[in-house]
Protein backbone atom coordinates (compact mmCIF):
# COMPACT_ATOMS: atom_id res chain seq x y z
CA UNK A 1 0.00 0.00 0.00
CA UNK A 2 2.44 2.68 1.18
CA UNK A 3 5.39 1.24 -0.72
CA UNK A 4 3.88 1.26 -4.19
CA UNK A 5 4.80 3.83 -6.83
CA UNK A 6 2.62 6.93 -6.53
CA UNK A 7 1.64 9.80 -8.80
CA UNK A 8 4.11 12.65 -9.12
CA UNK A 9 1.27 15.11 -8.52
CA UNK A 10 0.57 15.26 -4.77
CA UNK A 11 -3.02 14.71 -3.70
CA UNK A 12 -4.22 16.57 -0.60
CA UNK A 13 -6.77 14.89 1.66
CA UNK A 14 -9.67 16.96 3.01
CA UNK A 15 -10.27 16.97 6.76
CA UNK A 16 -12.48 19.06 9.05
CA UNK A 17 -11.28 20.57 12.31
CA UNK A 18 -13.69 22.47 14.54
CA UNK A 19 -15.76 23.31 11.48
CA UNK A 20 -12.83 24.50 9.35
CA UNK A 21 -12.26 22.71 6.02
CA UNK A 22 -8.57 21.88 5.73
CA UNK A 23 -6.25 19.93 3.43
CA UNK A 24 -3.46 17.57 4.45
CA UNK A 25 -0.54 17.94 2.06
CA UNK A 26 1.67 14.81 1.87
CA UNK A 27 4.69 17.04 2.45
CA UNK A 28 3.48 17.45 6.04
CA UNK A 29 2.01 20.93 5.54
CA UNK A 30 -1.53 21.77 6.63
CA UNK A 31 -3.50 23.99 4.24
CA UNK A 32 -6.57 26.10 4.98
CA UNK A 33 -7.73 27.21 1.53
CA UNK A 34 -10.60 29.35 2.80
CA UNK A 35 -8.19 31.57 4.72
CA UNK A 36 -5.17 31.27 2.41
CA UNK A 37 -3.10 29.74 5.23
CA UNK A 38 -0.33 27.12 5.08
CA UNK A 39 1.03 25.67 8.33
CA UNK A 40 4.18 23.67 9.05
CA UNK A 41 5.63 22.46 12.33
CA UNK A 42 9.09 21.80 13.71
CA UNK A 43 11.36 22.81 10.85
CA UNK A 44 14.42 22.48 13.13
CA UNK A 45 16.54 24.57 10.76
CA UNK A 46 20.30 24.22 11.33
CA UNK A 47 20.02 20.97 13.28
CA UNK A 48 22.90 19.57 11.24
CA UNK A 49 25.17 22.50 12.12
CA UNK A 50 24.20 22.17 15.80
CA UNK A 51 25.33 18.55 15.80
CA UNK A 52 28.52 19.50 13.97
CA UNK A 53 29.39 21.97 16.74
CA UNK A 54 29.28 19.06 19.17
CA UNK A 55 31.50 16.91 16.96
CA UNK A 56 28.81 14.72 15.39
CA UNK A 57 29.20 15.33 11.69
CA UNK A 58 26.01 15.07 9.64
CA UNK A 59 25.59 16.09 5.99
CA UNK A 60 25.08 19.88 6.23
CA UNK A 61 22.17 20.04 3.80
CA UNK A 62 19.15 19.65 6.08
CA UNK A 63 18.20 23.34 6.22
CA UNK A 64 18.20 23.90 2.46
CA UNK A 65 16.38 20.59 1.92
CA UNK A 66 13.68 21.58 4.42
CA UNK A 67 13.28 25.02 2.83
CA UNK A 68 13.14 23.50 -0.66
CA UNK A 69 10.22 21.28 0.37
CA UNK A 70 8.52 24.25 2.00
CA UNK A 71 9.01 26.23 -1.21
CA UNK A 72 7.34 23.43 -3.20
CA UNK A 73 4.33 23.46 -0.88
CA UNK A 74 4.08 27.26 -1.10
CA UNK A 75 4.26 27.11 -4.90
CA UNK A 76 1.45 24.54 -5.02
CA UNK A 77 -0.90 26.32 -2.64
CA UNK A 78 0.07 30.01 -2.95
CA UNK A 79 -0.89 30.94 0.62
CA UNK A 80 -1.33 34.50 1.79
CA UNK A 81 -0.02 33.49 5.22
CA UNK A 82 2.54 30.90 6.30
CA UNK A 83 2.56 29.83 9.96
CA UNK A 84 5.58 27.98 11.36
CA UNK A 85 4.45 26.29 14.59
CA UNK A 86 7.59 26.65 16.68
CA UNK A 87 10.93 24.89 16.86
CA UNK A 88 11.54 26.40 13.45
CA UNK A 89 15.16 26.85 14.56
CA UNK A 90 16.92 23.94 16.22
CA UNK A 91 18.39 26.17 18.91
CA UNK A 92 18.63 29.86 19.78
CA UNK A 93 21.99 30.22 18.02
CA UNK A 94 20.79 28.69 14.72
CA UNK A 95 20.25 32.05 13.02
CA UNK A 96 23.87 32.99 13.71
CA UNK A 97 25.07 29.84 11.93
CA UNK A 98 22.93 30.32 8.82
CA UNK A 99 24.67 30.78 5.50
CA UNK A 100 23.73 33.74 3.33
CA UNK A 101 22.03 31.37 0.87
CA UNK A 102 19.71 30.16 3.62
CA UNK A 103 18.77 33.68 4.66
CA UNK A 104 18.15 34.59 1.03
CA UNK A 105 15.83 31.61 0.60
CA UNK A 106 13.85 32.50 3.74
CA UNK A 107 13.42 36.06 2.46
CA UNK A 108 12.25 34.69 -0.90
CA UNK A 109 9.66 32.48 0.77
CA UNK A 110 8.36 35.44 2.76
CA UNK A 111 8.03 37.76 -0.23
CA UNK A 112 4.45 38.81 -0.96
CA UNK A 113 2.88 37.06 2.05
CA UNK A 114 2.66 37.19 5.82
CA UNK A 115 5.02 34.84 7.63
CA UNK A 116 4.39 34.02 11.30
CA UNK A 117 6.96 32.36 13.54
CA UNK A 118 5.24 30.78 16.58
CA UNK A 119 7.66 30.50 19.51
CA UNK A 120 8.77 26.98 20.40
CA UNK A 121 10.74 25.44 23.23
CA UNK A 122 13.87 25.30 21.04
CA UNK A 123 13.51 28.86 19.73
CA UNK A 124 11.68 31.05 22.26
CA UNK A 125 13.79 34.14 21.61
CA UNK A 126 13.18 36.63 18.75
CA UNK A 127 15.46 36.39 15.72
CA UNK A 128 16.27 38.51 12.68
CA UNK A 129 14.82 36.31 9.92
CA UNK A 130 11.91 38.55 8.98
CA UNK A 131 8.24 37.82 9.47
CA UNK A 132 6.40 38.25 12.76
CA UNK A 133 6.95 36.35 16.01
CA UNK A 134 4.04 35.30 18.24
CA UNK A 135 3.38 33.02 21.19
CA UNK A 136 0.17 31.76 19.55
CA UNK A 137 -2.26 32.87 16.85
CA UNK A 138 -6.03 32.53 16.59
CA UNK A 139 -7.81 32.72 13.22
CA UNK A 140 -11.54 32.07 13.26
CA UNK A 141 -12.24 28.73 14.99
CA UNK A 142 -8.59 27.61 15.00
CA UNK A 143 -5.79 28.41 17.43
CA UNK A 144 -2.19 27.78 16.36
CA UNK A 145 0.44 27.09 19.04
CA UNK A 146 3.59 25.07 19.47
CA UNK A 147 2.74 22.69 22.33
CA UNK A 148 -0.67 21.10 22.88
CA UNK A 149 -2.68 22.35 25.84
CA UNK A 150 -3.23 19.99 28.74
CA UNK A 151 -6.08 17.47 28.46
CA UNK A 152 -8.78 16.56 29.30
CA UNK A 153 -10.30 19.82 28.09
CA UNK A 154 -8.41 20.82 24.94
CA UNK A 155 -9.39 24.00 23.23
CA UNK A 156 -11.54 23.15 20.21
CA UNK A 157 -9.69 23.88 16.99
CA UNK A 158 -6.20 23.56 18.45
CA UNK A 159 -3.43 23.08 15.87
CA UNK A 160 0.00 22.29 17.31
CA UNK A 161 3.32 20.58 16.70
CA UNK A 162 6.15 19.78 19.16
CA UNK A 163 5.58 16.01 19.42
CA UNK A 164 6.75 14.88 15.94
CA UNK A 165 4.07 12.16 15.55
CA UNK A 166 4.82 8.98 13.60
CA UNK A 167 2.68 5.89 13.06
CA UNK A 168 3.68 2.33 12.32
CA UNK A 169 1.30 0.01 10.50
CA UNK A 170 1.48 -3.52 9.13
CA UNK A 171 1.18 -3.81 5.36
CA UNK A 172 2.11 -6.64 3.02
CA UNK A 173 3.60 -8.61 5.87
CA UNK A 174 5.94 -5.92 7.13
CA UNK A 175 5.87 -2.84 9.31
CA UNK A 176 5.95 0.62 7.76
CA UNK A 177 6.64 3.71 9.85
CA UNK A 178 5.81 7.20 8.59
CA UNK A 179 5.40 10.71 9.92
CA UNK A 180 1.74 11.61 10.27
CA UNK A 181 -0.94 14.10 11.17
CA UNK A 182 -3.03 13.09 14.19
CA UNK A 183 -6.54 14.41 14.81
CA UNK A 184 -9.88 13.71 16.43
CA UNK A 185 -11.74 16.56 14.75
CA UNK A 186 -11.19 18.92 17.70
CA UNK A 187 -7.39 19.00 17.92
CA UNK A 188 -4.64 18.28 15.41
CA UNK A 189 -0.94 17.54 15.91
CA UNK A 190 1.20 18.13 12.83
CA UNK A 191 4.16 16.00 11.76
CA UNK A 192 7.61 17.51 12.00
CA UNK A 193 8.57 19.11 8.69
CA UNK A 194 12.34 19.29 9.26
CA UNK A 195 14.60 16.93 7.34
CA UNK A 196 16.46 15.81 10.47
CA UNK A 197 13.52 15.88 12.89
CA UNK A 198 12.85 12.61 14.67
CA UNK A 199 9.50 11.02 15.44
CA UNK A 200 7.39 9.79 18.37
CA UNK A 201 4.89 6.95 18.08
CA UNK A 202 1.23 7.96 18.15
CA UNK A 203 0.78 5.15 20.68
CA UNK A 204 3.08 6.93 23.13
CA UNK A 205 1.08 8.40 26.03
CA UNK A 206 2.39 11.88 25.20
CA UNK A 207 0.35 11.74 21.98
CA UNK A 208 -2.34 9.13 22.63
CA UNK A 209 -3.17 10.80 25.94
CA UNK A 210 -4.21 13.97 24.12
CA UNK A 211 -7.20 12.19 22.58
CA UNK A 212 -10.09 10.02 23.78
CA UNK A 213 -9.13 6.32 24.03
CA UNK A 214 -8.69 4.98 20.50
CA UNK A 215 -10.38 8.16 19.41
CA UNK A 216 -7.88 9.61 16.95
CA UNK A 217 -7.08 9.13 13.30
CA UNK A 218 -3.53 9.13 11.91
CA UNK A 219 -2.89 10.39 8.39
CA UNK A 220 0.43 8.91 7.28
CA UNK A 221 2.57 10.79 4.80
CA UNK A 222 3.14 9.04 1.49
CA UNK A 223 5.09 10.12 -1.58
CA UNK A 224 2.06 11.57 -3.33
CA UNK A 225 -0.81 11.32 -0.85
CA UNK A 226 -1.67 10.70 2.78
CA UNK A 227 -3.12 7.46 4.16
CA UNK A 228 -5.86 7.58 6.77
CA UNK A 229 -5.58 5.01 9.54
CA UNK A 230 -7.71 4.54 12.67
CA UNK A 231 -5.94 4.42 16.01
CA UNK A 232 -6.56 0.67 16.24
CA UNK A 233 -4.44 0.09 13.10
CA UNK A 234 -1.41 1.92 14.51
CA UNK A 235 1.15 -0.39 16.09
CA UNK A 236 3.42 0.40 19.00
CA UNK A 237 7.14 0.87 18.41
Amino acid sequence: MLARAESAAPSCAPVALAGADLLLDPSGALVWPGEGVLVVADLHLEKGSAFARRGQMLPPYDTLDTLARLAEAITRHRPRTVIALGDSLHDRWAAERMADAVRDEIRRLQAGRSFVWIAGNHDPAPHDLGGEGMAALTIGPLVFRHEPSDPPEPEAGEVCGHLHPCARIATRGRGVRRRCFVTDGRRMVLPAFGAYAGGLSVRDPAIAGLFPPRGFTAHLLGTGRTYEMPAAACLGD
